[in-house]
């Protein structure tokens, strides 16, 4: 039998199924990245609706929906297997909170057209698109597990790709959200091109004098304003490895992590 466990997040506010000893177990990366959804603005109709594309277990997409109520989170998984670890976390008792505002797809997100809109991904469909894709090169040194494999084995041409469809089912105005690592900065910013303005970089170190080992990127569905280098994001002090406490706030759900232009965010 397939080993797995359920573990708790934001303290308790959900809980997610997810294997064990194989496969992309989730972690800071996704409450970072759920963090960088924000709450509807003042006048706002909602519900907000969100998709998170190649949503493994669904970590971020559960985040979002627990910390903001009016939220309706649609996760959008290659594997099967990892969507059925959705569907089983979407099903438990102590998500109730959640569980009618989560959807699970099984979808290839590289899809395009007539395909694209009948797998879920439906144009102009959603107000927020946030996204961890695989970040593994191919000269990487390849995982044995199949599962994390698919998870971390990055395709060429994937953020141009991903990017695309993100645009494709974003609102006029709509936010697209990601975590990557530093290397794929240039990737980023090709692939977002006329689709997307307003890029707000923030990069990520572990400590103050360590380089960056992941970015946030954030950009606006059709705006033109420019690209803005945010200040950098540290998640230690210099002794000890216990979260500073705005990141442990944002690993828990206490607090968001907003854009610095707000005026066409979401």
């Amino acid at each position: 039998m397939t080993e797995e466990t359920v573990d708790a997040f934001h303290r308790g506010a959900f809980y997610l199924v997810q294997p064990k000893g194989r496969g992309h177990r989730a972690g800071m990366d996704a409450m970072l990245l759920a963090a960088m959804v924000g709450p509807l603005q003042p006048g706002g109709k909602g519900p907000l609706k969100v998709a998170d594309l190649g949503a493994g277990a669904g970590a971020a997409g559960f985040a979002v929906a627990s910390r903001i109520p009016e939220a309706e989170v649609s996760l959008f998984e290659l594997s099967p297997e990892m969507a059925d670890y959705a569907r089983r976390s979407a099903a438990l008792s102590e998500n109730e909170a959640t569980n009618q505002r989560i959807r699970v797809f099984e979808a290839d997100v590289t899809l395009k057209g007539a395909a694209r809109n009948a797998a879920g991904l439906v144009d102009d469909g959603f107000d927020h698109v946030i996204m961890n894709p695989p970040f593994n090169e191919a000269r990487d040194r390849k995982t044995p597990d199949p599962l994390k494999q698919v998870a971390h084995a990055m395709a060429e041409g994937l953020f141009e790709a991903w990017i695309r469809t993100a645009g494709a089912i974003l609102r006029p105005g709509g936010q697209l959200s990601l975590i990557a690592r530093p290397q794929s900065l240039a990737e980023i910013i090709a692939a977002c091109g006329k689709r997307f303005g307003g890029l707000e970089i923030t990069p990520v170190h572990a400590r103050a004098e360590e380089d960056a080992f992941r970015i946030l990127v954030s950009a606006i569905k059709g705006s033109r304003a420019r690209l803005q280098m945010r200040p950098a994001f540290i998640m230690h002090g210099q002794d000890g490895h216990a979260f500073l406490g705005a990141v442990d706030d944002l690993n828990n759900g206490r607090s968001h992590y907003p854009r610095r232009v707000t005026g066409k965010s979401v």
